[in-house]
């Protein structure tokens, strides 16, 4: 896979992690891995979290 097509954020995996190791969808890729560096960001509101910063769904 071309590294100019993965997603910066999540380094193609889709998922992300918290200190916590939490684990949630990539907000900037939709959870695809993929993201060409001159698309635009797939979900651009804000996130819900708890009090801990975690990300609800």
């Amino acid at each position: 896979m071309a590294r100019d097509l993965l997603c910066l954020a999540c380094n193609g995996e889709g998922l992300l992690m918290d200190d916590e190791e939490w684990r949630y969808t990539c907000k900037i890729c939709g959870g695809s891995g993929m993201q060409p560096q001159n698309s635009t960001v797939y979900d651009k509101q804000a996130s819900d979290v708890d009090e801990t910063n975690r990300t609800l769904d």
